[in-house]
């Protein structure tokens, strides 16, 4: 029933709590599972120990867990008196009074009215047997699913401290049972300053790992993160009263993979699948900490995105970085190793931290047309470092380049440009810059001039199949002498024509904006169509005299070009390699 007041005439009430319906909230939209109220138990009983500890600092620190219809956890905290039980058991919220009470300073892990309402997440009701160490009788607290408490005194000798029985309910009877009960108390209170047993057995070590001398951290993280890491890296932030390790993934993994971490807060798990510890860029790191100044969400199962989180992540992101840069001081062939691995992440990271562009230009391997090679030894060779924004135009020119004695790196990956961009900025322009098709273009030597005469004439006579893919031809001696022509496009007339074409079919006003923007675009077709006087091939077609034969040469040449540049064919491009296709085959069987 709600209490009701008298205020000047004004009927005033308080509010009613449907229990029920907060459990269904607890369990459909905080907690992610019941199993969190193992967690609150464990939270509710290291606390009260933190406390009885302060009056007698001798008192032992253990908690035992019994298991089977009924589960009993027994703790040798400072225990409660009869009116803490009303503040702390029975009143929903009432975090005023925990304070008063002493249990909201630091080192405290839960709050006693809320974890014992997780409880109700798997139990039917809920006993609790208490005795306080400040004196007073033992006190019974008896609880049920429906909202109803009783109070009262026990009778007998009962020791300080507190034991909290659970009944289950109806269909969560496994969640009470040893098998399930032991691996999570293992989970949670690992590292927990107290004994923790289940039916007898101690479950918990009570030291973190990266505090025990000589402890094989691999090992340890092989067990609770499954992987033997290529690096532990200790790892502190005094600020948030933070320690750990980082443990550095052996294998590469896609960038896009969002690392979880196992946080531990006042050494109490908070979960294993936890985000936003480390900036974006080290993906390749997974940590294990534990710290006391961190907030955790409403249901401790991840953390609340503050300013103290931003600062850890700052801080821990400073400390990874730091160790790349000793690695690769001191052991620089792992350094090399790990850049091969993870070259993502170092990448993302070198384009705002001068070292680690450094460390990228040393040891990560670029693709060149020397081989995979870094950036530095590609320098000393070339002098110069000139690069190909897109990966296909790369793989087209690259042959052709090698083969001129031209040196270039393919800068079309992810933040490839934004890495040559800061050289450029730190070392000055001349060290990296970005090679125009057309620079390639000039490089090639010219033919024979009775190869380029004849080759001229037959160009005039196909010229209609140029014409119709707006590609003009051009004639250079060069090697590969396999490879028979090269496509080279002009990226701004190909620009030009998009929007010449959108005009067509656009309305009066918008074609008049858009031919004012090609105005001064220059001349020229987008494309043109390199052919290689050395190659045999192109050699026969200087001596055809057949018009046809002529045309249809030039349009399956342009066809192979197209395919070797790997540019998206357009529809007239796939008509072209079929009809030129059919044509070649009907001449080879004889059909003209």
């Amino acid at each position: 029933m709600d209490h009701v007041l008298r205020m000047g005439g004004i009927m005033s009430h308080t509010f009613r709590v449907d229990l029920r319906g907060i459990i269904d909230l607890l369990s459909h939209h905080l907690y992610s599972s019941p199993r969190v109220y193992v967690r609150e138990l464990l939270q509710n009983a290291v606390d009260a120990i933190t406390a009885r500890r302060e009056l007698d600092p001798s008192c032992p620190a253990e908690v035992s867990i019994t298991c089977g219809s009924t589960l009993r956890i027994t703790d040798t905290g400072v225990g409660l008196t009869e009116d803490e039980v009303h503040e702390l058991l029975s009143t929903l919220g009432r975090t005023s009074k925990r304070d008063d009470l002493g249990f909201a300073r630091e080192g405290f892990l839960g709050q006693f009215g809320v974890g014992m309402l997780s409880c109700f997440l798997v139990a039917s009701s809920v006993t609790v047997i208490t005795r306080s160490a400040r004196g007073g009788a033992a006190v019974r607290w008896e609880a049920d699913s429906s909202g109803n408490y009783s109070v009262s005194a026990v009778e007998g000798d009962v020791p300080v401290g507190t034991t909290v029985e659970l009944s289950a309910s109806r269909g969560n009877e496994h969640w009470l049972e040893a098998d399930v009960v032991r691996p999570l108390v293992s989970d949670y209170g690992d590292l927990l300053p107290a004994v923790v047993t289940v039916d007898g057995d101690v479950v918990t070590r009570g030291q973190r790992p990266w505090d025990v001398e000589d402890a094989d951290l691999s090992a340890y993280c092989e067990q609770v993160l499954g992987f033997t890491p290529f690096e532990a890296i200790p790892i502190e932030v005094e600020a948030a009263g933070l320690t750990g390790v980082a443990f550095v993934l052996p294998q590469g993994v896609h960038p896009g993979t969002r690392q979880t971490h196992r946080v531990y807060l006042k050494r109490m798990l908070v979960g294993d699948n936890v985000e936003g510890l480390l900036p974006d860029w080290a993906y390749f790191v997974r940590c294990v900490v534990d710290a006391s100044a961190i907030r955790p969400t409403a249901s401790r199962e991840s953390l609340y995105q503050d300013e103290m989180l931003l600062a850890v992540r700052e801080e821990l992101g400073e400390q990874i970085r730091d160790w790349l840069i000793r690695l690769d001081a001191i052991e620089p062939r792992r350094a090399g190793e790990l850049l091969a691995a993870h070259h993502l992440g170092i990448k993302s990271l070198a384009r705002s931290d001068d070292e680690m562009l450094r460390l990228v230009e040393r040891w990560l391997p670029f693709e060149t047309t020397d081989g995979a090679i870094p950036l530095r030894q590609f320098k000393r060779k070339h002098g110069a470092i000139l690069y190909i924004p897109d990966v296909d135009e790369f793989h087209q020119l690259a042959p052709v380049a090698a083969a001129q004695g031209l040196g270039l790196v393919n800068a079309g990956y992810a933040y490839d440009m934004e890495l040559l961009n800061r050289l450029s900025a730190l070392d000055g322009p001349a060290v990296a810059r970005r090679v125009a098709p057309s620079e390639l273009l000039a490089a090639l030597a010219d033919p024979e001039p009775d190869v380029e005469a004849a080759l001229r004439l037959r160009l005039a006579e196909g010229a209609a199949a140029l014409d119709r893919h707006d590609c003009d031809a051009v004639v250079r001696d060069f090697d590969p002498v396999s490879l028979p022509a090269l496509l080279i496009s002009n990226a701004e007339q190909q620009r030009k024509l998009d929007t010449e074409q959108t005009a067509a079919d656009a309305d009066p006003l918008w074609a008049e904006l858009l031919g004012q923007l090609t105005a001064d675009s220059g001349s020229g077709r987008p494309e043109q169509l390199v052919l290689n006087c050395r190659n045999p091939l192109v050699q026969r077609l200087a001596r055809l005299t057949d018009p046809s034969l002529v045309e249809l040469t030039l349009e399956s040449l342009y066809v192979h070009a197209v395919l070797q540049a790997r540019r998206a064919m357009r529809p007239k491009d796939t008509a072209a390699l079929n009809r030129s296709f059919l044509e070649l085959l009907d001449r080879a069987v004889g059909g003209k």
